[in-house]
């Protein structure tokens, strides 16, 4: 039996921070004080074992406490994007079947509004409220729940139709700080800062959860992150561990915001796929190496990593993997099947979904991979994202990154996918937003970068737009890009 919030919450030392956010600050003592009491008045309020309870608002240190506070009652923790289309959250608030939704005062109203009509409405907890009732309440001890009882769900971002939501179990938490001990050396005395809000699994599992089990300092910030928020996040918490994502790099790279951040000692890039020039360019303005990792809301926490420029992945501590059966096309990339504490029970109420991605314990990915030749792993990007022109096999996310390479600082961003041509030709399109004012110098590096590619990889289409689309949490929308594209007729 465990409780997943205990767990994250049994290392720390009573007097060490274990949360900053702003000017706000919380040893882990007054945190473990805190969760026991919100745990109360969610038992007060009625949250029996296995209900849900939306968290639907900025990042902050009362954000963890409503969280957290919903595990150690014996509930289910669900983290939304506060930023979220109305289509999406109405999806949510009507298949979640959550008990409550903690959020702020402006929020409630819309909460109401979209719920309207669902089986079961949550009920909005306004925070202010929430921390008043607190007050009143004794710590309550941890609720015993089973190892694959469910601890929270992840809704996925939606880049492939409306979000999932993803089960995580209890156990999910016992390898949360194998990523940070194996591969970035953390100790108690880091100070972790992720970028990315914690609705999205990558800071959830890296960083809140990785954090707490060390016993680390976490760093919130309750804005959205742009390259100058970063900076003045770093300037005023002097984080030494960074998580973020590539487009996050590349701005703070050409705003000039990489040379500012002192006091960094290793920095994760995850989210998507890592560009080789922004690597170099990374390295060449801070003199760190960046640890390129891949993980998914299904397993919450990274699972491969990359700390050179080869590209190629190599597995954490405790991850199993196994080839499917029965064995891929030679020299086709192919899905991989994944064991690991922190893989996920399954998808709520997508039955199909569940089926084709979990089995026994084990979990594929919908991305593709390949053997690299020193027996370690490359991402090939989903299925659609492979194309067999002339008989060989292509992948988008390579031409894409060569491309990117190949126009540097000239262009923002960069997306190559596969389509159907009008003569049923599988053929590659590439979309780009060029750097302001550089638009000229950006189609003629594009134009040079698509010649110097072997002629079955040059995209056949090419399209400037003003931006990439993208989900809330930051993801590109291939598919609308493929929408755009001619269709076989």
């Amino acid at each position: 039996m465990m409780n997943a919030a205990e767990y994250l919450l049994a290392t720390g030392r009573d007097e060490s921070i274990a949360i900053e956010c702003g000017d706000a600050r919380i040893s882990y003592g007054a945190l473990r004080d805190a969760v026991a009491r919100a745990a109360a008045v969610w038992r007060a309020r009625g949250l029996g074992p296995d209900d849900r309870v939306l968290v639907f608002a900025p990042d902050s240190i009362d954000w963890v406490v409503a969280y957290l506070g919903a595990i150690w009652a014996g509930g289910v923790a669900v983290g939304l994007n506060s930023r979220l289309f109305e289509r999406e959250l109405t999806a949510i608030l009507h298949e979640s079947g959550a008990r409550f939704a903690w959020c702020t005062p402006e929020a409630a109203p819309l909460l109401e509004r979209l719920a309207r009509g669902a089986a079961q409405p949550p009920r909005p907890i306004v925070a202010a409220e929430f921390a008043a009732a607190m007050q009143g309440v004794a710590p309550m001890p941890p609720a015993p729940r089973a190892d694959d009882d469910m601890a929270l769900w992840i809704y996925t971002s939606g880049t492939t139709g409306v979000p999932k939501g993803v089960i995580h179990a209890q156990r999910m938490v016992t390898a949360a700080a194998d990523f940070a001990t194996a591969v970035l050396d953390a100790t108690p005395a880091d100070r972790v800062y992720a970028s990315s809000k914690l609705f999205f699994a990558y800071a959830l599992g890296n960083g809140l959860c990785a954090s707490l089990r060390l016993g680390a300092t976490l760093v919130l910030d309750a804005e959205w992150p742009t390259a100058e928020r970063v900076a003045a996040v770093v300037a005023r918490h002097r984080p030494t561990i960074l998580f973020s994502v590539p487009t996050l790099y590349l701005k703070m790279l050409q705003s000039g915001v990489a040379q500012r951040l002192t006091g960094i000692r290793r920095c994760v890039s995850a989210g998507e796929a890592l560009p080789l020039a922004v690597r170099r360019a990374w390295r060449a303005a801070t003199g760190i190496e960046l640890v390129s990792g891949y993980g998914a809301s299904e397993t919450i926490v990274l699972v491969f990593q990359c700390s050179d420029e080869s590209g190629a992945l190599s597995f954490l501590p405790r991850v199993e993997l196994r080839l499917p059966q029965p064995a891929p096309e030679p020299g086709a990339p192919h899905r991989v099947w994944l064991r690991h504490p922190s893989v996920a029970l399954g998808y709520w109420q997508r039955a199909e979904a569940t089926r084709d991605a979990f089995s026994a314990g084990w979990f594929s990915p919908g991305d593709l991979f390949e053997r690299a030749p020193d027996g370690r792993w490359r991402l090939c990007g989903r299925s659609d994202d492979m194309l067999k022109i002339s008989g060989q096999w292509v992948s988008t996310i390579e031409v894409e990154q060569a491309l990117a390479d190949g126009c540097g600082a000239s262009v923002r961003e960069l997306a190559a996918v596969g389509f159907r041509n009008p003569d049923g030709l599988s053929s590659i399109a590439v979309f780009a937003v060029a750097s302001p004012g550089a638009e000229e110098r950006a189609r003629h590096a594009l134009q040079q970068a698509i010649e110097a590619l072997p002629k079955l990889k040059r995209p056949r289409e090419v399209r400037w737009l003003g931006e990439l689309p993208k989900t809330p949490t930051g993801k590109l929308q291939r598919q609308r890009l493929r929408a755009a594209l001619p269709a076989e007729e």
